[in-house]
Formats: structure tokens, C-alpha cells, sequence
């Protein structure tokens, strides 16, 4: 019953033996050997003893650091006999309980005893010098930062020599803000664990903030009064259209017929038209010579919705005849129109599916197929269409859609007729050559021919390659001067980026004319277009393609097989 109870107190193993060779070694192991002992030699009498084999006299002070510390704290509690002292009982068999349990093992002790956790409040805090560190966290500075003038202090003590700083500059003055971003990556101090800044760094890095900062309100100032021009162009812009607004409403459009040939009206013309009349001279300047009415443009319209109806029951066109075919495929394009539409001015939204203006766009081009199923829809005529419709209402928009339609020169390209579209060619390529022999020469000797950029820009009659408001004052010139206009303006682009194209090859050429730059402005372009003189040889443009056309015929005759017969 006295050795249970003495397991029991010191956590599972016997008290350990008085004598020489217990006092040799730690409490972990005393307690382990005696653990061996009581094994091999229960009932013996106590005395000395050897020391059991395979162990060694061994210092833990690297490991046991409990021990050591309950050491250096009370040394005098602790008996040099071999035994702890009655008052030490409760710690020891607190101690021993969690060391060792009665049937542990070897391993048990080794895993459990040199492995322990260190406790940090015993350990003492070393702290490191400040600097680098790769692993682990780095203990923080005991100095806090210092501030500037401080550092300047030190450095002017450590030399000897007083530093003056540089007097500011008169650019600073004015500043009203300053750029957080570069605040924080220059004028703020280093974090914690890196070096501070040397005075000569933080001076210089204080120089070149206010640089930056004198340099950004610089552009500033120059972007604001870059804005403040656009705003008073645009101010003085519609302050002109106003006026000329008054000037068409109450003088020139009462009296049409009569002025609309006059000097002052051209010129007026030239400016570009008032939108709020746009739409109104526009179809004036067409004229109507089929004679189109609002009635007659319902009749197709509802055309049109039969046959959408129609495509839309039976999704294919099997059942139609093979003596209407011809008109059925150009009536069939009613569904191409579907496609088209929704690539028709895509950064405005307003004709792409479940816009204001995509039933209405959808209507006009559906009219015109059952119209005119001989011409049918072609790809950009959209464009055209989409353009009237901004300025008209639907069924003026339709009539002008097809007045204009009908004109030599769009009927000739949207009909595909290839002689015609020829001749057209040839005609631009002769005032070309008159007008940029340079850039003419260029195009020809990488056989730049001029259907690779002219067709675009006259099926949608530049309504797709310029912006959208330089394109309704290309319109303007265009009801006024007919097709020569068209080409002429497309003079005016070449000249206008003469100089780039001149450094391009053909691939690059191609691409650069089939997407015109989006920052073109309309007075630059008219200014070139106003450089271009459509005059060749004494010839203006109705000359020179009445010769080409008279050519054309002639050699038809000479080539033509019932005159040889």
C-alpha cells in the first residue's frame, strides 16, 4: 500500500532512491531508470546503487528548461539527497504526471520530455539589431521613426556641415491638390524593417514629387484649356446654326426653287446644314421622280409582312415556283435584312433588336425588296436607310430611300453592274493622278486598284467609314452636288493622310482606308476636300465620264461580232 501510494504521488512511478548516482541525473530520467529498477529489484533494501546499463550521465539544460528554471529560481528547496522535499510533492507529481504515465514507453518519454513546447514567458526576450531578415517575423524597432528634422539634425552633427535646402520653385505654387499615389511611394518613411531613408534620399525624393506634381498640373492646365477651345467652338458652332436655322426656315425654304441656286445658298450648303432642317432639304434635294406616295409604300410594307409571315411558317422556300424564282430570291432577302440590321450603327444602339429604331429600319428595307425586287437588298444599304430615318419620318424616309436608290450611280453599284462600276473607277483614277501624282504613283506601283477601298465607301455612302455627324455633312454637299461629290470626298481622304499612306504597303493600306481614324474632324476633311479640284484638262467630272462612256461604246461597236459578220 506505501509503494501504491507513492506511485500515486509521484505520477505512476516509485519515489526515487537516495544515494549518489540519483542526485547524477535529471528528474525525467530518475524517474525512467528507477521505473527499470522496481522491475528487476522490488523488496531490495535501499542504498547505493550502480547507475542501470545503456544510460549515461546526460545534461538537459538545452532541452529541460522547466528544470532548469525551477532550479535557478529556488535552488535552496531542492535536497541534495535524492529526493524532492514534502512542500515540492504536489509540483513534482503535477510535473512527473505529465511527463511520464505508468506504462509509457521510451519513446513516449523522448517525444514527449525533448520536445516539449518552450514556455515564452521563461524564455528571456533577446531582441535583434534591426536590419534584413529572411524568415521568420522580425521584432519590432525599439525606436520609433524619426522625423526629418531629426534625421537632419544627426546628419549635419555626424559631418559638421550644415545642409541648405534648395528654395521652391515658383511652379509649386499654385498647386490645388496632390497625387495620393505618389505620396505614398515617395514622401512616406520605409516600413519598420527596412533601413530609413538617408537625408540626401528623402531631399531628393521630395524634389522629384514636386516635380511630378508640377508636371501633372501642367497637363491639366493644358487639357483645361484644350476643353475650354472644343466648348468654345462648339458654343460658336451652334451659335452658326442657330442663325443659319433662321436663315433656311424663313428665306430659303418658302422660296426653294428660286434660291436654291444662288452663291449664298451654296455656301450656306457648305457649312452644313441645321439639323433641325436637314431631313426637309434633303428630300427636297432628291426630289421624288417615281412619284412614290404614303399609300404606295404601305402596299409594299404589308407586302413585306407577308413574307415574313410566310418565312416564318414554313422556314425555307421549297414551295416556291421555279417560274417566279428570279423574284422569289430577290424577295428572299427579306431575311438577310435580319442579319444586317443588328450590325447597322452598333455604338448606338438604338437599331440593334428591341431598339426604338429596329422595327422601323426593318420596315423601310422590307418595303423596298417587294419594291424593287430587281435590285432586292444589298449589304449597306442599311446604313443609308438608318441615316434617312434619324432625320425623316418613316414614309418620307422610304421615298427618299428610293429616289436616292434610283440615282445613275447607286443604282450602278447596288445593281452590281460591273462595266458601269468601271467606269466610275476610271474616272476617280484620272483625278487622282491630277490631284496627288504622288500617292497615285504609290498605289499604283503595289496595284492598289480603286475598288478596294471605293466600293465601302460609296454603298454606304460614307455613313460607315466617317463618324456619324462628318457623314450627315458629307450628305449635305452630296444632295447638292450629285455623285461627284462622292468621289471627291474620297480625294479628300487620301489627301487628308497622304503622308502615312505614303510610308504603307498594300496590306496596311487596305486596312487603314477600310477603317478611317475616328479622330477625323470635319474641318480638316473639308478643308482637303476644298483642296481638290475636280477639273482635268479643262474637263470637270460629267466630261470626263461622258468621254469614258463614248469610248466604251465605241469599242463595243468595233468588238462587236454582228458588225464583223
Amino acid at each position: 500500500e506505501e509503494e501504491e501510494e507513492a506511485k500515486l504521488q509521484n505520477g505512476g512511478c516509485l519515489p526515487c532512491p537516495s544515494g549518489p548516482a540519483g542526485t547524477a541525473l535529471e528528474e525525467p530520467l530518475r524517474s525512467c531508470r528507477l521505473r527499470s529498477e522496481a522491475v528487476t529489484g522490488v523488496g531490495e533494501p535501499p542504498g547505493p546503487s550502480p547507475a542501470p546499463l545503456g544510460f549515461t550521465d546526460v545534461n538537459l539544460n538545452s532541452r529541460n528548461t522547466y528544470e532548469v528554471n525551477r532550479r535557478r529560481s529556488a535552488p535552496e528547496q531542492l535536497p541534495h539527497g535524492g529526493t524532492a522535499a514534502p512542500a515540492q510533492e504536489p509540483v513534482d507529481r503535477a510535473r512527473r504526471a505529465g511527463i511520464a504515465g505508468a506504462g509509457s514507453s521510451f519513446a513516449e518519454f523522448f517525444t514527449r520530455n525533448f520536445f516539449t513546447k518552450r514556455t515564452k514567458e521563461l524564455k528571456p526576450a533577446v531582441q535583434s539589431a534591426p536590419g534584413w531578415k529572411l524568415f521568420g517575423k522580425v521584432p519590432p524597432r525599439e525606436n520609433l521613426p524619426k522625423d526629418s528634422k531629426i534625421i537632419q539634425q544627426e546628419y549635419e552633427a555626424r559631418t559638421g556641415r550644415m545642409y541648405k535646402p534648395p528654395p521652391p520653385s515658383s511652379r509649386r505654387k499654385n498647386i490645388e491638390f496632390e497625387p495620393l499615389s505618389t505620396t505614398a511611394l515617395i514622401l512616406e518613411d520605409r516600413p519598420a524593417n527596412l533601413p530609413a531613408k538617408s537625408v540626401e534620399e528623402a531631399l531628393r525624393h521630395r524634389q522629384e514629387y514636386d516635380e511630378m506634381v508640377a508636371e501633372a498640373k501642367k497637363r491639366e492646365i493644358k487639357e483645361a484649356h484644350k476643353r475650354k477651345k472644343i466648348m468654345r467652338e462648339r458654343f460658336k458652332q451652334e451659335e452658326n446654326i442657330a442663325s443659319a436655322m433662321v436663315i433656311w426656315v424663313n428665306e430659303i425654304l418658302p422660296n426653294w426653287e428660286g434660291m436654291r441656286a444662288t452663291r449664298r445658298v451654296r455656301e450656306l450648303w457648305w457649312q452644313g446644314l441645321p439639323p433641325s432642317v436637314r431631313g426637309k432639304v434633303w428630300s427636297l434635294a432628291v426630289g421624288n421622280e417615281l412619284n412614290i406616295t404614303p399609300e404606295l409604300y404601305k402596299i409594299f410594307l404589308s407586302r413585306a409582312k407577308e413574307r415574313w409571315k410566310s418565312f416564318s411558317e414554313t422556314n425555307s422556300e421549297n414551295d416556291v415556283e421555279d417560274a417566279g424564282a428570279s423574284v422569289a430570291d430577290r424577295e428572299a432577302s427579306l431575311e438577310l435584312i435580319k442579319l444586317d440590321i443588328s450590325r447597322t450603327f452598333p455604338s448606338l444602339y438604338i437599331f440593334q433588336k428591341g431598339g426604338p429604331y429596329h422595327d422601323l429600319l426593318h420596315s423601310v428595307l422590307g418595303a423596298y425588296t417587294c419594291y424593287r425586287p430587281d435590285v432586292g437588298y444589298v449589304q449597306g444599304m442599311s446604313f443609308i436607310a438608318a441615316v434617312l430615318i434619324l432625320n425623316l419620318e418613316e414614309a418620307d424616309a422610304f421615298i427618299a430611300f428610293a429616289n436616292l436608290l434610283n440615282k445613275p450611280c447607286q443604282l450602278a453599284f447596288f445593281r452590281v453592274d460591273h462595266s458601269m462600276m468601271l467606269k466610275y473607277f476610271a474616272a476617280f483614277e484620272v483625278f487622282f493622278e491630277e490631284n496627288l501624282p504622288k500617292l497615285f504613283l504609290h498605289f499604283k506601283s503595289y496595284s492598289l486598284t480603286p475598288d478596294i477601298y471605293l466600293i465601302d465607301w460609296i454603298f454606304t455612302l460614307y455613313s460607315k467609314s466617317l463618324p456619324l455627324d462628318l457623314a450627315c455633312r458629307v450628305w449635305d454637299v452630296f444632295c447638292r452636288d450629285g455623285e461627284e461629290f462622292l468621289f471627291r470626298t474620297g480625294l479628300g481622304i487620301l489627301r487628308l493622310y497622304e503622308d502615312i499612306l505614303l510610308q504603307m504597303d498594300f496590306i496596311h493600306i487596305a486596312q487603314f482606308l477600310t477603317k478611317l481614324p475616328e479622330d477625323i474632324t470635319s474641318e480638316k476633311l473639308f478643308s482637303c476636300i476644298a483642296a481638290i479640284q475636280m477639273q482635268n484638262s479643262n474637263k470637270k467630272w460629267a466630261q470626263v465620264f461622258a468621254s469614258l462612256m463614248k469610248d466604251n461604246k465605241e469599242g463595243d461597236k468595233n468588238h462587236s461580232p454582228a458588225l464583223k459578220s
